[in-house]
């Protein structure tokens, strides 16, 4: 696979409501610095959490970015999808099922548009699903597959994958079921027909409270929490808010 483009001006947050505050109220800084000088946010209700129809997440969303001082719009309110896309100023993708967000994305055949969109300099927000398809695959979701996409490839904003929501193992738990570390393990062991690696790039597990803020060549960790990245064939790395990540966009895979 060929290294994917860089994207100027991303926020992929690893979720939209951090224990103990309300929607968007941990990241409502960096989503200020992201949208500056911007008016008007689009926003894409298709991940649909908690199954809640497309108007009743875009009213949420639209009452706490009225609260910072943006006018948000479902993408949903426009006759065309694409023209919406097209006269974005910046864009929004909630959370929810990345399968149905996945699907959602193409059927309305606005994938390719909206790569394009942020690849030239239009603000984009993601937030747990809509940071998942920023990445190279949905492949790291945490959903259930309740829906069937055409593919599970992604827009390929940034040249990874990520696992929004990451949880370390809890070592007093009696639970035994397999841990994200495990889950992402298998992953990077996955192969073809021919027995050859099929995802060979990065995978970054945001816990609560992180995100991921790209602009142009360089990408920082923000938030509260640390992320822990992995590679196939080698040890997971911790890295803490406030570091460079700048080495993730310069992955080919």
């Amino acid at each position: 696979m060929e290294k994917t483009s860089m994207a100027h001006n991303l926020l992929l947050v690893s979720n939209s409501t951090l224990y103990g505050s309300g929607y968007l109220d941990h990241c409502e800084s960096q989503i200020r610095d992201v949208l500056e000088k911007r008016e008007t946010v689009l926003f894409v209700p298709y991940a649909r959490p908690s199954g809640m129809t497309w108007d009743e997440y875009t009213n949420l969303a639209h009452k706490r970015f009225e609260k910072m001082g943006f006018r948000l719009q479902g993408i949903q309110e426009w006759t065309d999808p694409k023209t919406a896309v097209e006269s974005s100023e910046a864009i929004f993708i909630g959370g929810g099922n990345t399968f149905v967000l996945l699907k959602s994305l193409y059927d309305s055949e606005i994938m390719d548009q909206i790569k394009e969109k942020v690849n030239a300099g239009t603000p984009y927000i993601g937030t747990s699903a809509g940071s998942n398809v920023a990445g190279i695959t949905i492949k790291t979701t945490n959903d259930m597959p309740i829906v069937y996409p055409p593919s599970f490839d992604a827009m390929g904003l940034v040249p990874f994958d990520i696992n929004p929501h990451y949880i370390d193992p809890d070592l007093h738990s009696t639970h035994k079921g397999e841990t994200r570390e495990t889950r992402i393990k298998e992953f990077h062991a996955a192969v073809d027909e021919e027995g050859k690696p099929i995802n060979l790039y990065p995978v970054v597990g945001l816990r609560e409270g992180a995100m991921l803020h790209v602009v142009g060549d360089k990408l920082h960790l923000k938030g509260s929490t640390a992320a822990r990245i992995f590679r196939r064939k080698e040890e997971p790395r911790e890295h803490q808010p406030g570091e460079s990540l700048d080495f993730l966009l310069s992955n080919t895979v």
